[in-house]
């Protein structure tokens, strides 16, 4: 299960229409509504500021949030759209989805590299390379993995490790239909030198042996 679930904070829309919503963003809030889950669509404000930051951090429209409204029940939602002016490109607008926890979603989840300890291309002064830091698995609202652990401990130099490879939790599965790379073990500067070394003396006697096939 994940360790925490970021909280949005909003209070209750008393009045509606373009009005209202014009006296919101005056003062610093940014209307919005919940629906969903068998319960009445829910007018709400929420602080400029919070939002904007929650916007800037990215994958906002993928990110399952608890909403906190005073009076009501806490309650997971997603973000299903996001309008934002045409000129500033600020949010104006933004409408959330409520989950049960049966729910099924498309999230980001943090990789977690375990076994760099025993891993023989890293004793060896390779390099871990990490491709996709997170992986967007479909996955149920109430049983969301904190991490998906990539275990690297027989990986040698030169390999890699894909989705395929890794033990997903029962239930979830990547959204990218495709065996993509997760990770590899990059080779050190010093093989890479010494491997180029080798290639030039291996150019370098083809050519002398060229040479001397055509002296003849």
């Amino acid at each position: 299960m994940a360790d925490e679930i970021p909280e949005l904070i909003a209070e209750v829309r008393t009045r509606t229409g373009k009005g209202a919503a014009r006296s919101a963003r005056r003062e610093g809030l940014v209307p919005g509504v919940v629906y969903g889950g068998n319960t009445d669509p829910l007018a709400i404000n929420i602080p400029y500021n919070s939002l904007l930051k929650r916007l800037k951090n990215g994958r906002f429209l993928s990110t399952l949030f608890t909403l906190k409204v005073e009076g009501q029940e806490d309650v997971r939602v997603i973000c299903r759209n996001v309008q934002r002016n045409v000129v500033k490109d600020l949010p104006t607008h933004v409408d959330f989805m409520r989950l049960s926890r049966t729910a099924r979603v498309n999230l980001f989840i943090n990789v977690n590299f375990v076994g760099e300890e025993l891993c023989p291309g890293l004793k060896r002064g390779g390099s871990l390379t990490v491709v996709r830091p997170e992986i967007e698995l479909r996955v149920t609202a109430g049983e969301i993995p904190s991490n998906i652990d990539v275990d690297i401990s027989t990986l040698n130099v030169g390999e890699i490790v894909t989705i395929s490879s890794v033990n997903l939790p029962a239930g979830t599965k990547a959204v990218i239909d495709r065996d993509f790379v997760i990770a590899t073990i990059q080779a050190p500067s010093s093989l890479k030198s010494a491997g180029q070394d080798d290639d030039d003396d291996i150019e370098s006697e083809s050519d002398s042996e060229s040479t001397e096939e055509t002296t003849e």
